[in-house]
């Protein structure tokens, strides 16, 4: 009956689940494995959202997986920021900076270059634009000197700048960020706030064309 026992405990080990690590190593040959772990990086990519990712790329003619990887390489080498507004640029100075046709006499402040993008599709503003790299984020560590704040105060001063508004997501730090910099930019042109139609906290390139319109024709001054 011992011996029995013994045998059944042995069994069970042998069939026991393997631990994470080691049944990944089962499961994927190790290129695999290694593609797999890379996407799990990217944002909102979880386990089974990269795994569907790397099987696709695999299953693509090899040359459709070369010009991604180039792609993501290429990007990465030459994409930098805008030495004006520092938005996303693969140039010294981004096209937005260099369309004269948009109007000179405003600056949209906003935190981030996806912000940008997300204000751009709602073709309703044709001012310029000032990305500050972040928000006011003591917890992390972000401090107006890790923002582009100062090249903002420079941009403010100018005479034909006679409008700044203000387009940072309505957090606690976005607020923070907002106060500080209004009280900055005061002294140069009347400043701007824009109205949202979002929740606190709520992100601006999740805000959806039509909201973010609204909110900019209904933006408000700070006083």
């Amino acid at each position: 009956m011992i011996g029995l026992n013994l045998r059944n405990v042995r069994l069970r080990r042998a069939i026991a689940p393997l631990p994470l690590i080691q049944r990944r190593i089962v499961i994927y040959t190790p290129p695999l494995a290694r593609l797999i772990e890379q996407l799990q990086k990217l944002p909102s990519v979880g386990p089974k959202t990269a795994q569907r990712l790397a099987l696709h790329i695999l299953k693509r003619p090899a040359d459709e997986a070369q010009a991604l990887a180039e792609a993501i390489v290429n990007a990465r080498q030459q994409v930098g920021v805008c030495q004006t507004c520092f938005h996303l640029s693969a140039d010294p100075v981004c096209t937005i900076c260099r369309d004269r046709n948009r109007d000179q006499h405003t600056l949209c402040v906003v935190a981030d270059s996806r912000d940008v993008i997300a204000l751009e599709k709602t073709r309703e503003y044709r001012g310029r634009y000032h990305v500050l790299g972040g928000v006011i984020s003591p917890m992390e560590g972000i401090g107006p000197d890790q923002l582009t704040i100062q090249p903002l105060i420079r941009r403010a001063s100018q005479p034909e700048t006679t409008e700044i508004i203000l387009a940072i997501s309505p957090s606690i730090e976005g607020e923070t960020t907002t106060l500080y910099i209004s009280q900055l930019v005061k002294p140069f042109a009347k400043v701007t706030q824009i109205a949202f139609g979002l929740p606190m906290g709520g992100d601006l390139e999740y805000a959806d064309e039509v909201t973010l319109a609204r909110a900019l024709e209904g933006r408000r001054e700070l006083l």
